[in-house]
């Protein structure tokens, strides 16, 4: 039996893969409440695709996906919590405006490049602005594995892979030699 990769996985459900243009160049922001019902619909296929997606990988660490990673160019992601039963948090026109001066560094992985695994600093608390779809501004603290998912995304939404995040000299690791798929991230209490 042939096994597909990972990487093929997430193609054949619709995801980009590494290479492409629009995962390197900032997402377009929506002006809302004008653009409201496009932004409804992005986020309405944000949310459709993580179903099927959750069905051939776990996610014990939540999941997250951003509008570029299924070729849409605007400013928009949804993150799972690992927590069974919570809600899914929609980020519209995402901005970091504060984090925390204290890091730690854990492995992420990436639904367009899910071959591989990368051990990724970042820090243990952001402050994310978002827009609402009445074109508010609400401003939310995220720590630890949820500000790590947070800020996947919103790098997503800037052009970033984590890749560019990952310290000098540090290789991502084939995803079959990683060894914490199904695990949270660890934190001290």
């Amino acid at each position: 039996m042939i096994q597909v990769q990972p990487s093929q996985q997430m193609r054949d459900l619709g995801v980009v893969q590494q290479g492409d243009e629009i995962l390197t160049r900032p997402a377009r922001p929506f002006h809302l409440p004008a653009e409201r019902a496009e932004a409804e619909a992005v986020v309405d296929r944000l949310l459709a695709s993580m179903d099927p997606i959750g069905r051939v990988h776990s996610f014990a660490k939540g999941m997250g996906i951003a509008a570029p990673q299924l070729g849409i160019d605007r400013a928009a992601a949804v993150v799972q919590p690992a927590e069974p039963g919570s809600p899914a948090i929609v980020l519209l026109n995402p901005r970091i405006t504060e984090h925390a001066a204290e890091t730690d560094e854990q492995y992420e992985g990436c639904l367009s490049f899910f071959d591989v695994r990368g051990l990724v600093p970042r820090p243990l608390a952001i402050t994310v602005e978002t827009t609402t779809l009445d074109g508010n501004t609400v401003s939310t603290v995220y720590e630890r594995g949820l500000a790590r998912l947070i800020h996947h995304e919103i790098d997503h939404l800037d052009g970033l892979l984590y890749l560019s995040r990952m310290r000098a000299g540090v290789a991502p690791l084939p995803v079959e030699k990683y060894r914490q798929t199904g695990q949270a991230w660890a934190y001290e209490a």
